[in-house]
């Protein structure tokens, strides 16, 4: 689920920027794969920041790149629940691709992205590396039904008026269902 991302520089850094009160930088990658590098926002000493890091983790005990992980289940997991509680992150995006055979039949690559070309921000989680070095996963949810055609699957996506409570690991956007609002503001096409 939501192997690969979509980003587009300009508007993404403007949008972002004033959204959120920070200098936003990122640079345009219209199929950015896991374990290359991404611009992502945390809460340092009570301000947002961008951190710079490289999408996905491999534990030792793991055989491949960690990408993703639930969000259902991330705060209890030994893997992610420090991260979960301390280290939140938002992955602003211009979109996302999945890979499904439906409604077509045969399998086709298609990209989420607002409907009115705004940026989307995805829940994350950053993690050290062994190397001291951070690494993001992102976290997906259960789909809203329009989704639910397409993958079993979606991000976290969390509204930008919401991210700061997001990044602040403040309890009440725990329990915040956003996945049936998505509906109004995503748009699909074939990729």
């Amino acid at each position: 689920m939501c192997g690969r991302l979509n980003i587009i520089a300009d508007p993404l850094i403007h949008i972002v920027s004033d959204a959120l009160g920070l200098t936003f930088n990122t640079q345009t990658s219209l199929d950015l794969r896991p374990s290359e590098g991404i611009a992502a926002i945390a809460a340092k000493a009570q301000q947002l920041t961008q951190v710079n890091a490289h999408w996905g983790i491999q534990p030792q005990w793991s055989k491949k790149l960690i990408i993703n992980a639930q969000v259902e289940t991330a705060a209890t997991k030994k893997t992610f629940a420090q991260a979960y509680h301390h280290q939140r992150v938002v992955i602003p995006c211009s979109g996302w691709y999945e890979w499904s055979s439906a409604p077509t039949g045969t399998k086709q690559k298609y990209l989420f992205s607002h409907k009115r070309a705004k940026p989307l921000f995805m829940a994350g989680l950053q993690l050290i590396d062994d190397d001291g070095q951070p690494k993001f996963v992102t976290l997906t949810t259960s789909p809203n039904p329009w989704c639910a055609d397409y993958h079993h699957r979606m991000p976290l996506l969390i509204p930008s008026y919401h991210c700061q409570q997001w990044l602040r690991a403040e309890s009440q956007i725990d329990n915040v269902d956003f996945t049936a609002t998505m509906q109004d503001w995503l748009t699909v096409k074939a990729a």
